[in-house]
């Protein structure tokens, strides 16, 4: 019993490794820092705000007590304004621009739209409403940043939306993809709910090409939006890599978002390959799991890794070791099939790539060991081949083709936004660009389908 009772609390301290890191304002505390902005007239934070947000407006309802309107102007912007008020970049967009870099400090920007949509949520809001019923009905593939968003914004304008995800629980990379001490699931979840009041079905468990046939979709609904988002994790390419002791980081992060804290990392040497914000998070998570050392190779520098410079911050507070210029070349075991040892090489960056990165080039005789007793795989993710494919979409490696101002694909019905257009590079790190391209992509619609460009 003695011995239950062990395993129970260490389960419990393990649950409380990965509540929020960060703690949210009181009320005192965005009051005061409500009261610090200047409410600028032609305000640069609108500007660098890839959905628009009103920020001198939501802050001013800050200031004034009217926490429901302030999360509402939030969320009129931004349909996963709770979930960006964690996790958007704002040192690089909302608060990068404001004024008051120029003499003090910028206002917390993000920290304030947090406290208003946790009012929001604690307290229960529903903030918007269903439009009247036009008769028209749009099929939405996915529900993550950018098909939520296109969902929100057509259920308000009439449209009786489904939504075909294929996890079991709605909200894609937010719910799933980012480590619950930067983005617990209820904050997401919430955000699914906002949607599921205007009406809209979203069915979860579904599988397009799988349980539902993408040409069933075409012929029955007035327009289609494909809004799948990213895959797994891609093989490294290395002898090896079918040893145990081998992660995907992104199947890590959605285990561990789903309550399951594996046992294997505690006391371990671990290695995560890749840099960007996916690799921050499995590298993260590794410590928290009790993992005696993470360490971070990329084949590249500091300078080119893509991960936020916030998160790289965080990663180091938790004492994760970073290793540039350094990429695995082959994996060796122990005899029993459990990765042991990683052989490394040395790079040095060329010419650039056609994404404006140098090109890594291994360096010849500079092969050394590392002992690692499980590694982490996050090199960026796969696309979705098979059902592009399916709704027999021009594509470019799996980056849909689309008209940059409808939005429109090359089957005329069917239309796309988030990451299953952003191509290498151009914005698939940013939940809330994807939000915005799925706010565009449902006026999109609304405008083909009712020759109107009236938005809400």
């Amino acid at each position: 019993m003695e011995h239950l009772l062990q395993n129970l609390l260490s389960a419990e301290d393990m649950k409380k490794n990965f509540d929020e890191s960060k703690p949210s304002f009181n009320a005192q505390e965005a009051l005061d820092e409500a009261n610090r902005c200047l409410y600028c007239y032609d305000a640069p934070c609108i500007t660098a705000c890839p959905t628009e947000i009103n920020i001198p407006g939501f802050i001013k309802k800050i200031a004034s007590g009217n926490l429901k309107g302030s999360a509402k102007t939030i969320m009129e912007a931004n349909p996963i304004g709770a979930s960006c008020a964690r996790v958007c970049p704002t040192e690089e967009l909302c608060e990068g621009a404001c004024v008051l870099n120029h003499s003090t400090k910028p206002i917390m920007i993000g920290d304030l739209q947090r406290f208003a949509t946790d009012w929001s949520i604690k307290n229960e809001q529903v903030l918007f409403k269903a439009g009247e019923k036009n008769g028209k009905q749009i099929a939405i593939v996915g529900s993550g940043p950018a098909g939520l968003s296109a969902a929100r914004e057509l259920g308000r304008l009439g449209y009786t939306v489904t939504i075909f995800e294929a996890k079991d629980e709605a909200g894609g990379l937010d719910t799933h993809g980012i480590v619950p001490f930067r983005l617990p699931k209820d904050i997401s979840l919430w955000e699914v709910e906002q949607v599921k009041s205007l009406g809209v079905d979203i069915r979860t468990n579904t599988e397009v090409g799988k349980d539902i046939v993408a040409e069933d979709l075409v012929d029955n609904y007035d327009a289609v939006i494909l809004a799948a988002g990213m895959g797994k994790v891609p093989m490294l390419g290395i002898e090896g890599e079918d040893l145990a002791g081998i992660y995907d980081a992104i199947d890590l992060v959605e285990e561990v978002k789903n309550g399951n804290y594996p046992t294997e990392f505690a006391g371990k040497r671990v290695a995560v390959i890749g840099a960007g914000n996916t690799a921050i998070d499995g590298a993260t998570t590794a410590v928290r799991l009790g993992a005696d050392s993470v360490k971070i190779l990329y084949r590249r520098t500091e300078v080119e890794m893509s991960a936020y410079k916030f998160e790289y911050d965080f990663a180091k507070q938790d004492g994760v070791e970073f290793r540039w210029l350094v990429a695995p070349k082959r994996l060796i075991g122990d005899g029993s099939g459990h990765v042991k040892q990683m052989e490394c090489v040395r790079m040095e960056l060329k010419e650039a790539e056609s994404d404006g990165r140098k090109r890594p080039i291994e360096i010849k005789g500079s092969e050394f060991l590392m002992d690692v007793d499980i590694v982490i795989k996050a090199i960026g993710q796969t696309r979705h081949h098979q059902l592009i494919e399916a709704f027999d979409l021009d594509h470019q490696g799996g980056v849909v083709k689309v008209d940059p101002v409808t939005f429109k694909t090359t089957e005329p019905k069917v239309y796309a936004a988030g990451d299953v257009v952003f191509a290498k590079g151009i914005g698939e790190a940013m939940a809330v660009s994807a939000a915005q391209q799925g706010k565009e992509t449902a006026y999109a619609v609304h405008q083909q389908l009712k020759g109107s460009k009236e938005k809400v």
